[in-house]
């Protein structure tokens, strides 16, 4: 695989300015284009996948650690704080699941209207939820700038970090995920 930060001429970090991502990903595609003079489709089509994997925290750290780091992948465990969103997780997607199969099955305005407050309960347990998941995110990420500076101190251990960060922000994309498909669902 393509180092992506080579290939956009940034330089390998945790955090990414979404501008200077952008300017970096227009810069080297106005070149390589397939339409211009001398484009090159391969080319193209690994800067748009650079950029796609840079723009997000999960696949930018992932990509990070796999171009930059000897460590082995391992299992991370849920920390306590993870680990409590996935207690409460579970039972709710749980919950939801079996409220929108009842809800499919209603065929009446009158069971509909029925459900209509545990609906409502249930979407806000999920929006709290969800809330729940942002704060960490939010915490995560400004986590990342401590990530850069030991990158450019030559830090060995940072690696083993940055692993750790990339799997709990994927716990975290799943969970934003199959929440915010839920959410759907109880609009439809």
């Amino acid at each position: 695989m393509a180092d992506y930060f080579t290939l956009l001429s940034l330089p390998p970090r945790a955090v990414m300015d979404e501008n200077q991502l952008q300017k970096a990903y227009l810069s080297a595609t106005r070149l390589a284009h397939p339409d211009q003079a001398g484009g090159d489709a391969q080319l193209s089509s690994d800067l748009n996948a650079a950029l796609e994997t840079l723009k997000s925290p999960v696949t930018r750290l992932k990509h990070l650690v796999e171009q930059h780091s000897q460590t082995a992948w391992r299992a991370v465990p849920l920390e306590p704080a993870l680990m409590s969103l996935f207690e409460k997780l579970g039972p709710l997607l749980k919950l939801s699941a079996q409220f929108l199969a009842r809800k499919q099955a209603a065929t009446s305005a009158l069971t509909r209207a029925l459900l209509s407050s545990e609906e409502m309960r249930l979407r806000e347990s999920l929006e709290a939820l969800n809330e729940d998941i942002e704060v960490l995110w939010q915490q995560l990420e400004s986590s990342l700038a401590t990530c850069d500076e030991r990158i450019a101190e030559a830090d060995a251990s940072v690696w083993s970090d940055l692993q750790a960060l990339q799997a709990k922000f994927s716990y975290l994309a799943k969970w934003r995920a199959q929440i915010r498909e839920k959410l759907l669902g109880l609009m439809l």
